[in-house]
């Protein structure tokens, strides 16, 4: 509202008040004007009466003239004869029809200036919500039509706040961009001596050991797993890393991820069951989605034990298709839960091939594909993955 409109609701509510007090007053005088007159015709009347009672009949008779006015007095004859100040009929009715139409007025004008004031408060509140409702979709903060009312000091701290929020976005999307591209440089900068390195160790094989030479070709192919991996990261952080989703059968999936992960299972002795309950389908990369699933599959393989099974089941409600992959291990710490997710973090259960960025990117390639994940400890033992993809 602006500072006119302040004006005007201003005046209609004192002009309101007004008339009200004014509708008041002129009723509380009438009816005490009315009240004076009733206690001096009972006196006057008292006096006639006990000077000639013989004419006591005809002041009756007379009292219906209203001609008659005498003193005040506290005891009124009239009252013995059954007569109110009401009976009398002193007070005009043009008097009341005035009063009562004053107030009215000054009702009406009141009403008004209420829902005046509060549709245009209304109005202004609809204005800032619609604002940040379209801040907090992705819009512009385009500026409002500056007003001087009771809602311009919130809408000056509403721009403080968004100009702040705009400015902590560009810094934390400018630093985001910055890592990704330390990150890529980073990576790539290992490539180079890691193939110098596989090169040497092929030259030089026949004359150091086996043992030797089977632990550099180890730790060779941990720096390139972890070469590939920060480049992936970097992608998905300076969001480039393209997806192609589209319709994949759940169990399909996971019969692929197991596949490729055959030989570590059965060097490791451990079996993985996959249920078929029919064809039940997400939308998602099939490529990406199955990186991010033998990464968990993986890490329930890695904590069990010989001669155990990781399970996988799947199903699906109206909101989303959720898959559940656990082992029968010995779960996870209760000190690494909150920080399974976070990257390079590797618990105390932890194995020394693992550099901690298996589970990191897959919570980023599923929440890339409208899903989440979370982990938790089975109440009969082992530990367990969780992800939902939802369908909205």
């Amino acid at each position: 509202m602006s500072k006119k409109s302040n004006v005007k609701i201003t005046a209609l509510f004192v002009l309101a008040v007004s008339f009200i007090v004014a509708a008041a007053i002129t009723l509380l005088l009438a009816f005490y004007y009315r009240y004076v007159c009733f206690q001096a015709l009972g006196g006057f009347c008292e006096r006639i009466i006990q000077k000639y009672p013989d004419s006591r009949q005809y002041i009756l008779e007379l009292l219906k003239t209203k001609d008659f006015y005498a003193a005040n007095k506290k005891e009124n004859i009239l009252s013995a004869f059954g007569y109110q100040p009401s009976n009398l009929e002193i007070l005009s009715a043009t008097v009341l029809w005035i009063a009562v139409f004053v107030f009215l007025t000054g009702a009406i004008l009141f009403l008004f200036s209420f829902w005046y004031w509060h549709r245009k408060s209304a109005a202004r509140i609809q204005t800032l919500t619609n604002y940040l409702e379209k801040i907090n979709t992705g819009g512009q903060g385009l500026l409002l039509d500056a007003s001087e009312d009771e809602f311009s000091r919130l809408q000056d701290e509403i721009y403080k706040t968004v100009t702040t929020l705009y400015q902590t976005r560009d810094a934390a999307l400018s630093a985001q961009k910055s890592f990704a591209e330390n990150l890529s440089n980073i990576a790539h900068q290992l490539k180079t001596p890691i193939t110098s390195i596989s090169l040497s160790v092929q030259m030089v094989g026949e004359h150091i050991g086996d043992k030797h030479v089977r632990e550099i070709k180890r730790q060779i192919n941990r720096l390139t797993h972890l070469e590939e991996a920060l480049l992936l990261l970097s992608r998905i952080d300076a969001g480039t890393l393209t997806l192609n989703r589209k319709p994949t059968d759940v169990f399909t999936l996971l019969t692929l991820a197991s596949d490729n992960l055959y030989e570590l299972f059965i060097q490791k002795g451990v079996l993985i069951e996959i249920p078929e309950k029919g064809e039940m389908d997400i939308t998602v990369d099939s490529d990406w989605t199955m990186e991010a699933v033998m990464n968990l599959m993986k890490n329930c393989m890695e904590a069990s034990e010989s001669g155990a099974t990781v399970h996988c089941s799947y199903e699906q409600n109206p909101l989303y298709v959720q898959i559940r992959i656990w082992d029968e291990g010995q779960g996870f710490e209760k000190e690494d839960l909150p920080h399974l997710f976070e990257r390079f973090y590797r618990g105390k259960g932890g194995k020394d091939a693992g550099i901690g960025i298996g589970l990191s990117l897959s919570k980023a390639i599923i929440e890339m594909q409208n899903g989440i994940i979370r982990a938790f400890n089975l109440s009969e033992g082992g530990a367990c993955f969780e992800i939902r993809f939802y369908s909205h």
